[in-house]
């Protein structure tokens, strides 16, 4: 069950990611890879702060803020 609750929070966290950052989403597969990468990026972001998170809102927090890191750093890369 844990597999499958991590693969919903990166299709969400994706989602929420590339409507925050682009203005649409990634499709479903696209969602998953960007929202699990950036539960990673996240998690070691709040770790170097200090932060925190528990629970389905946590790491929903935690992924979407990584992922909008990840696709930010990637924007920054194709750029130049």
């Amino acid at each position: 069950m844990n597999f499958i609750a991590f693969l919903i929070i990166g299709a969400l966290a994706g989602w929420i990611a590339g409507n925050i950052m682009k203005g649409k989403g990634f499709g479903l597969l696209g969602n998953i890879v960007v929202g699990i990468v950036g539960a990673f990026l996240g998690g070691f972001l709040f770790g170097l702060l200090g932060l925190a998170s528990f629970g389905f809102i946590g790491s929903l927090i935690t992924a979407t803020v990584g992922a909008i890191v990840l696709i930010y750093v990637v924007s920054l890369i194709k750029r130049s």
